[in-house]
């Protein structure tokens, strides 16, 4: 651990209110605050939306946070993302770490206190290829990181991609044909052109996660750049995640896949807000 981690660290667990709630929850909870913001290069991304009833996903959705749709439908992603170069901000890009991401993320929305409504994403799962990203990632994050086995190529004109898990849990196989962009939506998508859909195309300005210690909704805020989401035609061979409960209580509909590539890509701290007692 870095001495300007430790820092960070350090000034996070000397707040009054965390000194008291330490005596009463330990302190592993306070490591998951996003405490220092981190910089990373997305290489290249495909991002599938399926589109759900709304009242599937909301049991999902901890307390704080409701279900960011449209019409009908709510919204979960799939993202896949070959990232290079994740590290805390203050590191080199040398220092950084390569791997592999699939992460399964509901589109939600967070009211704060204050009256304003953010959107963004709560993470149900992350699948990576990185053995001491599943370690850290566990450590210092709610994210749910899990280790599996990848293979992802890029040849004339399509992108392949297989997700091996353990248990078969999330196994992904998906086939993007980058060759003819912009592509029409999917059949069946509930979007009724292209600029909607891109509003569900993820990653969202936000990420939340619920902290139950301090019954609180931990917030961290993305900066992206060079963000040009392109609609792509795939064919999605095998997705376990979605045939699993409560997922295949209802069609599992493709709603949109975005193709994006070269993005630099950065989070900052994290912050809580509060939520009212119930």
């Amino acid at each position: 651990m870095s001495n300007g981690f430790r820092c960070r660290l350090a000034r996070e667990l000397t707040g009054d209110g965390d000194r008291a709630l330490d005596r009463e929850t330990g302190v592993l909870h306070l490591l998951k605050r996003h405490l220092v913001p981190i910089s990373a290069h997305f290489d290249q991304v495909l991002v599938l939306t399926y589109a759900f009833p709304r009242d599937l996903l909301a049991p999902l959705l901890p307390s704080g946070l409701e279900v960011d749709g449209y019409g009908e439908y709510g919204f979960l992603a799939v993202a896949t993302v070959q990232t290079r170069a994740l590290r805390p901000s203050f590191l080199p890009r040398a220092l950084g770490r390569d791997f592999f991401l699939a992460g399964y993320r509901i589109f939600a929305r967070l009211k704060t206190a204050n009256g304003q409504v953010l959107r963004g994403l709560k993470i149900l799962r992350s699948d990576t290829d990185l053995a001491s990203m599943v370690t850290w990632g566990n450590l210092l994050t709610h994210y749910g990181y899990r280790r599996a086995q990848v293979i992802c190529t890029t040849a004339d004109g399509f992108l392949t991609i297989s997700v091996r898990t353990p248990d078969a849990a999330a196994d992904l196989e998906v086939v993007a044909d980058l060759r003819h962009v912009p592509a029409p939506l999917p059949e069946g998508s509930p979007f009724p052109d292209i600029a909607t859909a891109r509003k569900f195309a993820g990653p969202l300005p936000h990420t939340f996660d619920y902290e139950r210690e301090s019954h609180s909704m931990l917030v961290v805020r993305g900066l992206r750049q060079e963000w040009h989401p392109q609609p792509v035609t795939v064919d999605v061979r095998r997705n376990t995640f979605v045939e699993s409960a409560p997922f295949n209580e209802a069609k599992a509909l493709l709603a949109n896949a975005f193709y994006i590539k070269d993005v630099p890509y950065k989070w900052e701290r994290g912050w809580r807000e509060a939520l009212p007692k119930s």
